[in-house]
């Protein structure tokens, strides 16, 4: 068996997942659509993709409708190269989903900027979902930037290192998790991901960043943020990562205050990917949650929030 057959097979065993496509405007917008019964609605960030979820895919498919989408300029959906990559984009075509395929009873499961763009679509559609389960991630303003981040946003520099070196996308591989990715999964997440042209909206998902007013997203977070309320009596899990150093356990803190019935899985020795870190500890979780929560339940009270 040659390298390149050998690396196929070795994708297609950690992804064995059918491709599905929604037009939006001429451009294909992929996402995953896998089992049937109660949907799940898995949104990534960047610099991920659908690849992200595969292990609760795998898991959650048996008994329920696993749908994972690809932002347009990642995982296999088109990367346009003049296309607006802003928030309010990514929100409208993760709607546009929801509506074509008609979700109902929705529990989002959300990542990184998964959680500005799922809570938006949720916040504008509450009726469609029941349960929220969010990842190390944020749906309110916050100045708070790393300065690896911040310093793919220089002009100049960032193109160069993000698109020109893969320095965001390749960084995450490694400074993202952490126990070390095999060779396949490693590979997997890099493999949309190969080329100046392909690497688009990493570099745009960066730049979008809302810091202050005057930025072009700066709106829409802000209105998601006044928004959430409308979800506060919706049952949530809170699951993080105790070591990333992007989306630091102070933004679990700002969950808590917001949603103070929300449950919270605190892992200590995971990172930014905490589903790459600590999958065998996550499902049980949230099959307990699913289990235990719909949204005819009592929410927790402020002293049982936590446990697990």
């Amino acid at each position: 068996m040659t390298a390149t057959s050998d690396a196929s097979a070795s994708f297609a065993t950690e992804y064995p997942f059918e491709s599905h496509f929604l037009n939006l405007d001429g451009l294909r917008y992929h996402y995953l659509d896998e089992g049937s019964g109660e949907p799940l609605l898995f949104v990534h960030g960047n610099p991920s993709w659908s690849f992200a979820w595969r292990n609760l895919v795998k898991e959650f498919s048996r008994d329920h409708r696993c749908i994972a989408v690809d932002h347009i300029g990642c995982g296999f959906s088109d990367k346009p190269q003049d296309y607006a990559y802003r928030l309010e984009n990514h929100v409208r075509n993760l709607e546009t989903l929801i509506e074509r395929l008609d979700l109902r009873n929705i529990t989002l499961v959300a990542h990184d900027w998964g959680g500005a763009i799922g809570m938006g679509a949720a916040t504008r559609h509450p009726d469609r979902f029941s349960r929220l389960v969010l990842m190390n991630t944020a749906a309110f303003r916050s100045k708070a930037i790393p300065w690896r981040i911040a310093a793919c946003r220089i002009p100049m520099f960032g193109p160069l290192a993000v698109r020109g070196l893969n320095g965001f996308a390749g960084a995450a591989t490694f400074m993202a998790v952490e126990k070390p990715m095999s060779p396949a999964v490693k590979a997997g997440y890099l493999k949309p991901y190969d080329s100046w042209k392909n690497r688009i909206a990493t570099l745009r998902f960066v730049e979008d960043i809302p810091l202050t007013p005057s930025h072009p997203s700066y709106a829409t977070l802000t209105q998601i943020e006044e928004a959430l309320p409308k979800l506060t009596s919706k049952p949530m899990l809170l699951v993080w990562g105790m070591k990333d150093w992007c989306f630091t356990p102070a933004f679990l803190e700002k969950f808590e205050r917001r949603f103070p019935h929300a449950e919270s899985l605190r892992i200590a020795d995971a990172g930014h990917y905490v589903f790459e870190d600590a999958p065998e500890r996550i499902v049980p979780r949230m099959r307990e949650f699913f289990a235990t929560k719909d949204v005819a339940d009592p929410p927790l009270s402020t002293g049982e929030r936590g446990r697990g």
